[in-house]
């Protein structure tokens, strides 16, 4: 295979649902040139609240139909398989494979001046200690303050971005982590973008938020320049969208998280 054709493969992208989007927004936005299939299991969101065992299950199913549609790398944008199932995923895949978990963790040891760290994810994500285990491993030195936070899922998918019971959950659940005064705040679940505003209120500017799908972005446009795999054509990116289920629900939703509209939204064979 010539390496042109190898190059203008297309990036694969999956998460339980819609908030994988936020990562393909970073993506689009990073790498405006690069194909892209993202592939979202709409008829078993929430991974976050699941075992262990059934997320491996179904990270390596997500995997199989993101390799039958020939990706050259897959981006997995849902912390709960990045935390738990990213070696099933390396194991399935046969191509480059990038996760959310560590370009988040690397992003926070960086910008934090204090060494005090806040990570908020789904429950899931928060009791894999995942984020805590990277930044330790990259800094020692840390402290690492957790919180898992999985009301803010519902409420950014609704489009409760500024609304009082918004606020007033933001408080109750960031208000342990403000008192522990964190400088650096990851957010560990690709909804919570959605919510950024209401989550820096609460911190009155005292944290720097870190995006894990930008860090995650970053990370694969360093990875496609290493590995030779940057698309070199100048042409629009084509963009296609796989659901599990519902796809005009996940296309109402999903255009507010990616902030642009969706064009066809298919629902993949097999689940």
């Amino acid at each position: 295979m010539s390496p042109k054709t190898r190059q203008s493969k297309p990036i694969g992208v999956f998460d339980s649902g819609i908030g994988g989007l936020t990562v393909v927004k970073a993506l689009m936005r990073r790498l405006p040139h690069e194909n892209i299939v993202y592939f979202g299991d709409t008829a078993r969101v929430p991974y976050g609240a699941k075992s262990a065992q059934v997320v491996r299950e179904y990270a390596a199913q997500d995997t199989d139909f993101l390799v039958s549609h020939d990706v050259k790398m897959i981006v997995v944008a849902c912390n709960t398989v990045s935390s738990v199932a990213l070696e099933v995923v390396q194991k399935h895949a046969k191509v480059p494979v990038e996760g959310v978990i560590l370009p988040g963790a690397k992003a926070a040891a960086n910008a934090t001046k204090k060494k005090r760290i806040g990570v908020i994810g789904t429950i899931g994500t928060i009791a894999s200690n995942a984020y805590t285990n990277a930044i330790r491993q990259l800094d020692s030195s840390a402290s690492v303050v957790s919180q898992a936070c999985p009301l803010f899922v519902p409420l950014a998918e609704e489009g409760w971005i500024d609304r009082e019971a918004t606020r007033l959950i933001a408080r109750e659940y960031l208000f342990p982590l403000k008192l522990q005064k964190i400088d650096t705040l990851v957010l560990g679940c690709t909804h919570y973008p959605i919510l950024r505003d209401v989550i820096q209120s609460v911190f009155d500017g005292s944290a720097e938020l870190i995006d894990s799908g930008e860090a995650t972005a970053a990370e694969v446009d360093g990875m496609l320049t290493d590995l030779d795999l940057r698309n070199k054509s100048d042409q629009k990116a084509n963009v296609q969208f796989f659901v599990s289920d519902i796809p005009h629900k996940f296309t109402e939703i999903g255009e507010r998280f990616l902030g642009q509209k969706l064009g066809r939204v298919r629902r993949a064979a097999g689940f």
